[in-house]
């Protein structure tokens, strides 16, 4: 059986040329993977074919190989791909999941170089893709590779999950989700998840749960020179903003456990976009919209959030002539009229945020394999939101979190990674693999 030291030797270093040319083929395929529907809905099975090419010559299938291959889709030309490379001891197990092969919108007019072709520019790998996460999807086929090439003698079963539909859930049953309800992952419960997916080379430990919120203000339309016949909805919706969010970091404070995550903020609740129906600079409009975001660190209920909320206005609404004015013709009231502003609060989708478990022997691996190749380990906690981790820990997942691209660079123009912090990730896997056989 292959020690822990010789498992790392065996695994090696990154095979640099065979990543950068299979990432090369995935990125050229980046423009058919965006993830936007009705307009771009990606077909993920142009990344699986290249995977499949890279990993069928070691396969079951071929005869060339341990590697038992698993091609299941939901919906045409959208696969999700796992890999499994058998170890000898039943139920030992660990997992490498999260690798997406869908990719966020990209304009070339605004790109400094094509975003759909992978360009080299000294340390850079540069395009769509190569930090979220097509640059993962090369890192773990490459692990799975070599694997399956030098066929060490594990005691763990390890396998690789790479999935459709991350970056959009406007289309459900196409990924991961589909494959947890088919019950394709169960025996994955019995190790360690790892979701490659987050960025900078450290463990992730904590996001944020997210509720997408509207906040719809009923006025008076009338001329803006008779301001005291009129409710004006944008001065209504700025001054209960105001009272909600006061509110809301009343009850939702800085929470005990997010110094011990090192979550980098609070829980937050703020506009983002303002709407109004359009009208002359001399008209005070009758209605407005303004919609934001709660960002909940994982401490608090989402419920609990969204119910307060919704008391916040209904209180505001039964007290909604005390609020303060922005003026001396400012109000909200029209007594003589029987008139009221209103306001009504509705919600999209809402998702939790996740605490990883730090006692899970899953989370001591990975921080001792980030401090051996990356030199120190500083896990940390963001409010951005991986609702799908959510989902697979209350499943039963022991998911950890880590990834090797740029967080500068996630979802952004101009994306690229660096190949030397994508060779220190795949000997951050080796590590992880070679600890868990002892």
């Amino acid at each position: 059986m292959a020690t822990s030291a010789s498992v790392k030797q065996i695994l090696g270093d990154l095979n640099k040329d065979s990543f950068v040319t299979l990432l090369g083929k995935l990125i050229g395929e980046s423009k058919y993977v965006q993830n936007n529907p009705p307009e771009l809905i990606p077909e993920e099975d142009r990344i699986v074919n290249h995977v499949l090419d890279t990993l069928l010559p070691y396969s079951t299938t071929t005869g060339g190989g341990p590697l038992i291959i698993n091609h299941v889709t939901y919906k045409p030309n959208r696969g999700n791909l796992i890999v499994e490379y058998p170890g000898t001891q039943p139920g030992k197990i660990l997992s490498f999941v999260g690798m997406h092969m869908d990719v966020v919108t990209a304009n070339p007019d605004d790109w400094e170089f094509d975003p759909f072709s992978l360009s080299i520019d000294g340390d850079k790998l540069r395009g769509r893709g190569t930090t979220d996460c097509l640059g993962h999807v090369a890192l773990v086929s490459e692990l799975m590779r070599r694997l399956g090439e030098t066929k060490p003698q594990l005691k763990s079963t390890v396998v690789a999950v790479f999935i459709a539909s991350e970056e959009n859930s406007s289309i459900p049953g196409v990924g991961v989700d589909a494959l947890v309800k088919d019950g394709l992952l169960d025996k994955l419960k019995q190790g360690p998840l790892f979701w490659i997916d987050t960025a900078d080379k450290q463990p992730c430990i904590g996001t944020g749960g997210s509720i997408p919120w509207k906040l719809h203000v009923t006025g008076k339309l009338f001329h803006s020179g008779l301001p005291h016949k009129a409710i004006n909805p944008l001065e209504l919706a700025m001054e209960a903003l105001k009272e909600i969010q006061s509110c809301f970091y009343r009850d939702f404070p800085a929470h005990p456990k997010e110094q011990v995550y090192e979550f980098a903020t609070p829980s937050t609740m703020k506009p983002t976009q303002w709407f109004y129906p359009g009208g002359g600079m001399n008209q005070i409009p009758g209605e407005c919209t303004v919609s934001g975001d709660v960002r909940l660190t994982p401490f608090y209920n989402v419920s609990d959030a969204m119910k307060k909320l919704q008391e916040y206005v209904d209180d505001l609404n039964a007290n909604i002539e005390k609020l303060d004015g922005r003026g001396p013709v400012s109000k909200y009231v029209l007594p003589d009229e029987n008139l009221r502003g209103r306001i009504t609060i509705s919600f999209d989708e809402a998702s939790s945020g996740v605490a990883c478990d730090l006692n899970s022997r899953g989370f001591h691996v990975l921080c001792k394999a980030t401090k051996e190749e990356v030199g120190h380990v500083k896990p940390y906690s963001i409010t951005g939101t991986l609702p799908l981790i959510r989902d697979l820990q209350d499943e039963g997942f022991d998911v950890q979190t880590s990834g090797y691209g740029l967080m500068a660079t996630y979802h952004a123009k101009n994306e690229y990674c660096l190949l030397s912090d994508m060779c220190q990730g795949y000997r951050v896997f080796a590590s992880v693999i070679a600890q868990l056989e002892d």
